[in-house]
């Protein structure tokens, strides 16, 4: 077994192990990535980017189905060839991953390794089996993966995740979708939009991470109108088709059967930590048996003072967004590379969280189900919105929160029109800390869909 020494070691080349590597190597210390699956970033290869080559492709066939509620007209119908849509969808994404491969292949090769990592002791790792790699700090990044409920389990290759769906050749006819979170929902409609059967089935009444019941009843309005969506409904059963799949379900109406090519599950996704072997270490778990950390620095505790794991990315659960990922990295690896002095608590960006659906979602600073009970509210349907109504994107709320004695601007939840620019206007209020009153202060043109924030806003205000 070969033997190597560095500085840091970085489990995973995703997009916080990269950061956290460039973070050390920029300190100037030496640094190893080491990677047991494809180069390439979950973004990249199966998850933010491909997703909206899918949703882009929906969104042009969506808008062709309104034409007529403008008053234009196509002679003949709309026609989907879904090879195209999968083969553009591919050769997009190869184009965004090989960006990254290409970063990857500038690298120091002695400084990238190959194989499954597992932790030996505090201070060593195990590689492949192939080399033995000792480190004065780690940064551990390896991700998370899909969940397959164990209801489906039996339906081998027919039970699906979203990886799976970025390979596709050409669409299927059918699918039941099994989640009602951000990667269902936006597949779900991507998928129905472009000619595909679906069905989404949620075990509870949640939808999209959408917290205020407000936000939530005018988004489930929406999306009801084109997605066959079964609430609170359980499978009972899963059988194999000679062409695909049944389920048997129990929802509120009752029993029934569903049939499919697939069923693509969206249930969740787990942290990667089984291959890692912490227990060989003297990292402190909690009840649920992972990993407790600080996160503001993102060190891992350990009984051994002198040990350095720091936690970065998806894997830790705190954020699972490409920039607080990649934020997660810089912090972490920048604080391996100091070790051992004392890691820096460096500070965060005001959260934000996107769903690409459409209506859009979109939560920036804290969540309703977050706030006190005493907070100011003011809110807008879009429904009657001007300009949400010219363009036909007319539904869906946004409710914006405010403290109710200073009047910052706390944050706020929204489903409806260019919900992921809005996000980032009222992301940089929540950050720079601005009241309500310094809000409306700024400019709004007219007509604009951000006119319904300022109206939300104007609903926010303290009572004279």
């Amino acid at each position: 077994m070969q033997e190597a020494q560095f500085d840091v070691a970085v489990i995973g080349a995703g997009t916080a192990g990269l950061n956290a590597y460039r973070s050390a190597k920029k300190a100037g210390k030496s640094a190893v990535l080491i990677e047991d699956g494809p180069y390439g970033t979950t973004c990249a290869r199966v998850g933010c980017m491909p997703s909206k080559l899918l949703i882009a492709a929906a969104d042009a066939a969506h808008q062709s189905s309104l034409m007529p509620e403008f008053g234009v007209h196509i002679d003949g119908s709309v026609r989907i060839e879904g090879t195209e849509v999968m083969q553009r969808v591919k050769s997009e994404r190869d184009r965004f991953v090989s960006f990254i491969l290409d970063d990857i292949e500038a690298m120091d090769p002695a400084e990238r390794l190959r194989g499954t990592a597992s932790f030996e002791d505090d201070q060593h790792l195990i590689v492949g089996g192939h080399t033995r790699v000792q480190a004065s700090a780690f940064v551990v990044a390896t991700g998370t993966s899909p969940v397959i409920p164990p209801e489906v389990v039996t339906l081998g290759d027919r039970a699906i995740i979203n990886d799976d769906v970025f390979y596709w050749d050409d669409l299927p006819k059918s699918v039941i979708v099994l989640g009602a979170g951000v990667i269902g929902l936006e597949l779900g409609q991507a998928l129905a939009r472009l000619g595909v059967t679906v069905t989404l089935v949620h075990r509870s009444e949640s939808l999209a991470g959408i917290s205020d019941p407000e936000v939530k009843k005018h988004a489930r309005e929406a999306f009801v109108q084109e997605l066959d969506i079964r609430f609170s409904t359980k499978i009972l059963g899963a059988t194999t088709l000679d062409n695909g799949v049944e389920l048997e379900l129990e929802g509120p109406e009752g029993k029934s059967r569903v049939q499919a090519d697939y069923v693509l599950c969206a249930t969740g996704r787990q942290a990667n930590l089984d291959a890692l072997s912490l227990e060989n270490t003297s990292v402190v778990f909690n009840e649920r048996g992972r990993p407790k950390f600080d996160a503001t620095t993102l060190k891992i505790h350990t009984e051994n003072p002198e040990t350095a794991i720091f936690f970065a990315g998806d894997v830790n659960g705190m954020a699972p967004v490409l920039h607080e990922a990649s934020d997660d990295g810089r912090i972490a690896g920048s604080n391996a590379a100091v070790w051992p002095q004392e890691p820096i608590a460096h500070p965060r960006r005001a959260p934000m969280a996107v769903v690409f659906s459409d209506p859009q979602v979109m939560t920036v600073g804290k969540r309703f189900a977050e706030l006190e009970s005493n907070i100011l509210i003011g809110q807008v349907a879009f429904s009657n919105q001007g300009r949400s109504r010219i363009m036909l994107k007319n539904k869906g709320m946004l409710r914006v929160y405010a403290d109710p004695n200073t009047e910052v601007f706390l944050g706020a939840e929204m489903a409806g029109p260019a919900a992921e620019h809005i996000a980032h206007l009222l992301a940089w209020c929540v950050q720079q800390k601005l009241t309500i009153s310094q809000m409306l202060a700024m400019p709004f043109y007219h007509p604009v869909i951000e006119e319904g924030v300022r109206t939300a806003l104007r609903g926010a205000r303290k009572p004279k």
